[in-house]
């Protein structure tokens, strides 16, 4: 079964997003020196309702562990173990998934009270004392009589309890998970040890079967003496138990509680324990990890209005939420085949959702910190060495299969391409290439090089979206093989980049599903939303108008095989024209939110759509719809974001529009120009040089880019490369509030 459609038949049962149209472009700029704390613009509640799926716990830049409040476990709405306006927290697990559409993690959850609990130990809490920044998380639990704030570094979360009452306890329940419902919360442990080694340790190991199947280790220690371990009976006989540990404290004392985690053994997490914090000190680690977030937020400099500073650096944080770094502080970790490993570097990353990020998170890390891009793709490499094949959605080290398409693919080759430096290409290459050519699950390459595309009565779901997806695949195989001089692997890749002609029907300017014989999808609803085995049909989590635009190696193709620019601009203009009905979409799609018209913002193949105005010499419908689009679906609030974040794509999409320019096509190290949203922003790079954007009269009424200029050289054809950016200088847009093309 296709795991990403575990939360099929759960509505949103949500109110919509109210949106208020902000402008948030007013000049009056000062000049900030380089001490200003940015992590007062990062706001870690934004998209923790509606549909962002995302959380408010502690963090660490791509940190194993990350400990937060839990609000509920069951269902698509929580994929993430929190909803802002829920009454009651159920208590705080340790780890979870940050935007996604699945629910999984949410791991060992704690629950500190002093006085009588609530039957379930929940707690309804005061909002107004819950904050949240980064590296740091606080509430207050009223019914629980309890004060609690949490930190953390990479390998180990950090409690802090200040109890009311006295004699206070601590709820500790090591079945807790995040799943998709109620039914199926009892089956996922499959096993489970736990171990009361002294009176302020606990130890343990769980089997979990979720999204993958998995091995946690974990240690538990706490700075003062429990003198009672309670065990709970459950009416349901669960793998893992329930225990409430008694401390014989006064009113008004406190308790200090840590946990660390290892995909390897107990001795795994309690060496990464030992080595990240051997101490007691919350301030200490609250401002460590503070400390290291300013540093990431420091790499982007901007200007701008206190809203637009919140939008663009929460951005930033959700984009360094994940990946994670699951190997041990030894460099050891659990791989795909469930033995152990050591990475050279001390790196292995997971939580890979590459359908969605390697569109332009992927390509944000290779301009901000091309080193960790660089530990990120040879992750993959090593991933493909055990697994057969690049990652495509991997969580804790295995694969899930979820989404389609091999972008681990885009994303490695992106690197060589880059020439980040300490990647083996030829490796990569071989790793791209096996991944392209050997069958596995959801890649059926047999049939697709039998007949130029995926025949509908041959692949039961997503065949035009799947058939699309893979030709972005190959058409960046096919430049890193031109790069490393493999003529034949180019010529065969580059061929099957273009297969996407196939499915283009000149009828209705489409791409539309084809059988084996040649003949079309007949009956044909281009505004029917597919979400492949719970809905059926040929495309991923969207429609035809949606998903026809997705030829991001070759746009000059598809606008021939459109009539040319012109028809092609009004086939765009259609898509953000198009208003259907319940009716005609087949009713509603809680992975396609964001509309303007037909176009879904909140839906990842969409993400470039905008920019392929720019690339037929319309800039000014680019420049009108960022806008828009960043007004109405980006706003520093709750509901602020209009879709799941997606392991930060979303985020990612914003600060390169927020900049003025996108990765239409990532692979080619082009960007196409769009229209800055940001008066100024200065990138440090890596190799010591700056760049920076200057949007020059930019306000709410100009938001037209009449000319561009990099280093005073006027760029006409609206593009500028990755190496121009690497070089440094200055990017300056004179904007206007005048149409221009």
């Amino acid at each position: 079964m296709d795991l990403r459609m575990k939360h099929a038949g759960f509505k949103l049962g949500r109110a919509l997003m109210y949106v208020s149209v902000s402008l948030l472009f007013l000049s009056c700029q000062s000049s900030e020196n380089e001490s200003e704390n940015l992590l007062q613009y990062v706001d870690p509640f934004v998209g923790t309702t509606y549909t962002g799926h995302t959380f408010p716990g502690a963090t660490y830049p791509l940190g194993f562990m990350q400990p937060g409040p839990q609000t509920g476990n069951f269902g698509w709405d929580y994929c993430a173990g929190y909803r802002y306006e829920d009454p009651l927290i159920w208590g705080f697990s340790q780890n979870r998934l940050n935007g996604t559409g699945v629910p999984d993690l949410g791991d060992l959850l704690i629950m500190p009270f002093s006085g009588t609990p609530r039957n379930d130990f929940r707690s309804t809490y005061k909002k107004e004392s819950e904050k949240a920044s980064p590296g740091y998380y606080a509430v207050t639990l009223d019914q629980n009589s309890v004060d609690v704030e949490i930190t953390t570094t990479p390998h180990v979360a950090l409690y802090h309890y200040s109890f009311e009452k006295e004699k206070p306890k601590v709820f500790i329940d090591f079945q807790n998970l995040c799943v998709g419902d109620a039914e199926s919360y009892h089956g996922r442990m499959l096993d489970s040890k736990v171990t009361v080694e002294d009176n302020r340790t606990i130890t343990g190991n769980s089997l979990v079967r979720g999204w993958v199947e998995r091995n946690l280790f974990y240690v538990i220690q706490f700075d003062k003496p429990f003198i009672l371990v309670e065990n709970l009976r459950d009416t349901v006989v669960n793998k893992a138990p329930r225990k409430v540990l008694h401390f014989d404290l006064g009113k008004g004392n406190q308790l200090n509680a840590k946990i660390a985690f290892s995909t390897v053994s107990v001795e795994g997490a309690k060496a990464n324990m030992e080595a990240e914090l051997s101490h007691w000190n919350f301030a200490k680690v609250r401002k460590a990890a503070e400390e290291e977030w300013q540093k990431y937020l420091s790499l982007v400099k901007v200007t701008g209005t206190e809203d637009q500073k919140k939008n663009f650096y929460t951005s930033m944080y959700h984009l360094f939420v994940q990946p994670n770094n699951i190997a041990d502080v030894d460099g050891r970790y659990r791989g795909p085949n469930d033995s152990i490993y050591t990475a050279a570097t001390g790196k292995y990353y997971s939580t890979f959702s590459l359908w969605d990020t390697y569109r332009a998170a992927h390509p944000m890390y290779t301009v901000l910190c091309p080193d960790k891009a660089t530990d990120m793709v040879n992750t993959m490499i090593a991933h493909a060495d055990v697994q057969g094949y690049l990652p495509i959605w991997a969580i804790w080290g295995k694969e899930n299969f979820c989404m389609i398409g091999n972008h681990g693919v885009p994303v490695v080759a992106e690197a060589c391409l880059k020439d980040l430096p300490g990647i083996d290409q030829e490796k990569a290459y071989q790793a791209i290439k096996k991944s392209l050519t050997e069958n596995h699950y959801n890649s059926e390459w047999d049939i697709y090089d039998q007949y130029g595309y995926l025949p509908v009565d041959l692949i039961d779901r997503e065949a035009v979206s799947k058939t699309l997806e893979f030709g972005y695949d190959d058409y960046s195989a096919a430049l890193l093989a031109k790069k490393l001089g493999k003529q034949e692997d180019y010529e065969f890749f580059m061929k099957r980049a273009e297969y996407y002609k196939n499915l283009f029907d000149p009828e209705t300017k489409l791409m539309r599903g084809k059988d084996s014989n040649g003949k079309w999808r007949t009956p044909f609803n281009p505004f029917y939303l597919c979400h492949g085995g719970t809905r059926g049909g040929d495309y991923t989590e969207g429609n035809a108008w949606q998903y026809s635009w997705h030829v991001q190696q070759d746009v000059d193709g598809l606008v021939q095989l459109m009539g040319g620019k012109e028809a092609f601009a009004a086939q765009l203009d259609t898509l953000f024209e198009l208003e259907v009905t319940e009716e005609q979409s087949g009713g509603e799609l809680w992975d396609v939110t964001g509309l303007i018209g037909q176009y879904a913002h909140g839906n990842e193949p969409s993400h470039h759509v905008i920019y392929l105005y720019s690339m037929i010499g319309k800039n000014y419908r680019t420049a009108e719809l960022a806008r828009e689009i960043c007004d109405k679906f980006y706003q520093p609030r709750p509901d602020g974001l209009c879709g799941n974040d997606d392991c930060g794509q979303m985020s990612a999409w914003y600060m390169f529009t927020a900049l003025g320019f996108y990765p239409v096509n990532p692979a080619s190290g082009e960007y196409v120009i769009g229209s800055p949203q940001l008066p100024e922003a200065t990138i440090k790079l890596a190799n010591g040089k700056t760049f920076t954007m200057i949007a020059e009269n930019l306000s709410a009424e100009n938001k037209y880019v009449k000319s561009v200029w990099f280093n005073d050289k006027e760029i006409t054809d609206y593009k500028i490369t990755y190496a121009q950016l690497m070089d440094g200088g200055v990017l300056k847009f004179e904007m206007t509030d005048k149409v221009t093309e």
